[in-house]
């Protein structure tokens, strides 16, 4: 029996920017179907950190972006889902705060959408409109559609694959790979991907890249593709259990099963059969599902973009965070990243950025 629980308590490289040495600013702030839930209530514990412009040197209170260097230095992206304001990249040490924007520093947008990091720990900053940055520690470099092989300067998604090329996920030209020197697009016309909006990333353990198709603030998506280096597999709501195209993220388990945020809720596939958690037969409460990231325990951390929240599954129990009987200050949900000790670092649309430990404030 599926229990609900509601809680009380994400051709050619050009340099076009090369300043070394960016004086940013730092401030030290004090199709299965699931029973029909029930409902149970957990006591508020001291779980939650809210971070936001009033008490902390977050520059904007919309976080879009969240990425963990190896020192677990916290990357994150701040910004307008439509390019008005924001408050450009900020790194937090867990003390410090430093904000990089375009006033300080190389990067060409203060609207971050993406963020990856790759193994020789270079930032990669995908924009709202300013194209692609890559910021070594001191030396910002941009690629444009000016000056290099990306085909649109509206960057949404980031994902580095084994051989450290950098995979670009674009709001409307479909993707690019990055090898460093060359740029190879896909696009719908010279590739099997289904929709030139591209969300999401993910790496499988074979190599092959599955990739969410959506264009932000549209209904258009294209479903989920599979890219193996030659042949493409694509799934979509006319020929599979897709329960909607719009597709955001993607994540794995620890058995291989493809976890699949889609704007008609959960989608699971372990290889041939499909099951779908929606609103109806679960414990989500929005079927805008936009991020999903699984813990060492196996568990789903599930966030929703209109009046959802967050959800926790653990494969029987839901747990449903909101904004009245949780610490989250905000229902709409975009990153989630999990931290080496277990945190779960949230990004939400105008409430700032959250961690969440539960039991244990880190």
């Amino acid at each position: 029996m599926k229990k609900v629980v509601f809680s009380f308590s994400i051709m050619l490289p050009v340099l076009v920017s090369c300043r070394s040495s960016p004086q940013p600013t730092a401030i030290i702030p004090p199709s299965a179907s699931t029973p029909s839930p029930t409902e149970t209530t957990i006591p508020q514990g001291p779980e939650w950190i809210v971070y936001n412009t009033a008490n902390s040197g977050l520059p904007d209170d919309r976080v879009f972006a969240i990425a963990i260097d190896e020192q677990g230095n916290k990357w994150i992206g701040t910004g307008d889902p439509h390019g008005f304001g924001g408050g450009g990249l900020v790194e937090f040490d867990g003390e410090t705060w430093t904000v990089y924007d375009t006033a300080n520093s190389g990067l060409p947008d203060n609207n971050i959408w993406a963020l990856a990091i790759d193994a020789q720990d270079n930032k990669w900053i995908g924009t709202h409109s300013g194209g692609l940055a890559r910021f070594d520690g001191k030396t910002w470099t941009v690629y444009n559609t000016d000056n290099s092989g990306l085909p649109s300067n509206a960057v949404q998604a980031l994902a580095i694959d084994g051989m450290g090329s950098i995979w670009v996920g674009t709001r409307e030209a479909g993707m690019a790979k990055f090898d460093g020197e060359n740029w190879i697009v896909y696009d719908t016309e010279n590739s099997g991907l289904p929709n030139r909006g591209v969300q999401g990333f993910l790496f499988d353990a074979q190599g092959s890249i599955w990739i969410g198709t959506s264009r932000f603030g549209t209904l258009e998506g294209g479903g989920l593709a599979k890219f193996d280096g030659e042949n493409w597999t694509v799934y979509d709501s006319a020929n599979s259990g897709l329960p909607n195209n719009k597709v955001f993220s993607v994540a794995i388990d620890d058995q291989g099963s493809t976890w699949i945020p889609t704007f008609g809720g959960v989608a699971i596939l372990d290889g041939e059969n499909w099951t779908v958690y929606d609103a109806a037969n679960s414990g989500l409460q929005s079927n805008n599902v936009v991020s999903l990231a699984i813990d060492d325990q196996g568990n789903k951390w599930i966030g929703s973009w209109s009046d959802g929240g967050l959800a926790k599954f653990d494969g029987e129990d839901w747990v449903v965070y909101n904004t009245v009987d949780s610490g989250l200050p905000n229902y709409k949900v975009f990153p989630i990243v999990i931290d080496n000790q277990g945190s779960i670092w949230i990004g939400t649309n105008g409430g700032g950025l959250v961690v969440y430990q539960q039991g244990v404030v880190k």
